[in-house]
């Protein structure tokens, strides 16, 4: 079986931070795959399960606590930062070349 993190030990809100880092990196696969430079094609759905995992581990803990849905994640949304992205001209072409060169922006 593959390594799977174990959302049932994390907190509320790491289980929100890492939905939304998923989402984030989903888009920049999808770029990549749309311009022909994503060399893994079975990071797309691997990535949607993975987001999939997080929102319903969410929605177990708003059931379980009597929340609305999206309760959880309305409430941690605001302290997530991604990560820093650099202006254009300190990183050599911004975020989009970044996602497009596969690197990480600096810092």
């Amino acid at each position: 079986m593959k390594n799977r993190i174990d959302l049932s030990a994390m907190t509320d809100e790491q289980i929100v931070h890492r939905e939304l880092d998923l989402e984030r990196a989903l888009m920049t696969h999808q770029l990549r795959h749309r311009l022909n430079k994503l060399e893994n094609n079975s990071l797309l759905g691997s990535t949607r399960r993975d987001i999939a995992r997080a929102k319903t581990e969410l929605r177990r803990r708003e059931l379980a606590a009597g929340l609305n849905q999206g309760a959880i994640h309305d409430k941690h949304v605001g302290s997530w930062a991604p990560g820093s992205v650099a202006a254009p001209a300190e990183a050599g072409g911004g975020f989009l070349k970044s996602m497009l060169d596969g690197s990480t922006p600096a810092e």
